[in-house]
């Protein structure tokens, strides 16, 4: 009887140890939600040109393709 009460206490004690409870970071504690994030064609290189954001995309993507440049 000692030892199943022993191999119970142990269990309990073990599955107590792998719980963990609530953490914050200090961040999260100050109210610090993040940066907003802003779409690609918002930057200061884009200006603001969605259209034109796209073009100089698929432009990049037309220079990294290597049968274009071989033909």
């Amino acid at each position: 009887m000692k030892r199943v009460v022993i191999a119970l206490l142990r269990g309990a004690v073990g599955l107590a140890a792998c719980g963990e409870g609530k953490v914050e970071t200090a961040d999260k504690a100050a109210g610090y939600q993040g940066k907003p994030d802003i779409h690609a064609w918002d930057s200061p290189e884009a200006g603001g040109a969605k259209a034109e954001h796209e073009r100089q995309i698929e432009a990049r993507t037309l220079n990294q393709n290597e049968y274009t440049r071989t033909r």
